[in-house]
């Protein structure tokens, strides 16, 4: 019943200034995350955010994707990824590659995320992304269990939960501007925390200078 559950909790103050951690392990690869604050399940704005995230690294078909490991080939796991929960949520991008590949690759991310402030999406960008989001919708919602999961998951967030046709109304009306304003809110290099694991930290922070250098000099 609606009074077994926990009343909302006010959300937690957002992070003031980014960080960076690195663990040394002898792996064959590195493994680093960039990432920060992103929207909670009670924000209008998740939709656009899930188109964005479409567009900059959540498919094979992404700029990620594409730059990093299809034209270039410098990773074999190269992802962007938004999670949303009751009071906050994040957003974030992943690289699995070899220490002789972290550099370039990072390097060019770093130049994705001035493209990103620059042009967030072309209009073909736009639409392709909301058909693609669209139909993993649908995909989704499939199977019993999946349906199952995601009314439990929005009854325990306390979100509203839409329907089928809502969810789709809602992607439908995302604009490019929209889309513009979630870049230079939570993609601003200051609000970029990163994690990294793999046998050298010198070569971790060669790699996030990289990031620096291509944003300023893009």
């Amino acid at each position: 019943q609606d009074d077994a559950l926990a009343p909302p909790t006010e959300p937690a103050p957002p992070l003031s200034t980014a960080g960076r951690r690195f663990e040394r392990k002898d792996t064959e690869q590195y493994h680093v995350c960039l990432g920060g604050v992103g929207l909670s399940r009670h924000d209008d704005r998740r939709f656009a955010l899930r188109v964005l995230d479409t567009i900059f690294g959540g498919t094979t078909s992404s700029r990620l994707f594409q730059e990093v490991r299809e034209r270039r080939g410098l990773a074999y796991a190269v992802y962007s990824f938004t999670s949303a929960y009751r009071d906050t949520g994040q957003v974030g991008l992943y690289i699995g590659t070899r220490g002789e590949n972290l550099v370039e690759a990072f390097a060019i991310v770093g130049t994705e995320l001035a493209r990103l402030r620059e042009q967030a999406a072309t209009p073909e960008e736009l639409d392709r992304a909301k058909e693609n989001l669209k139909g993993r919708v649908v995909l989704s919602l499939e199977s019993t269990g999946a349906r199952m999961n995601r009314l439990g998951s929005e009854v325990l967030a306390q979100a509203p939960l839409l329907s089928l046709d809502e969810v789709v109304e809602r992607i439908d009306a995302v604009s490019l501007e929209d889309l513009e304003a979630l870049v230079d809110e939570l993609w601003a290099p200051e609000r970029l925390s990163a994690a990294g694991i793999g046998p050298d930290d010198e070569r971790f922070e060669e790699a996030m200078s990289a990031v620096v250098a291509a944003e300023v000099l893009h």
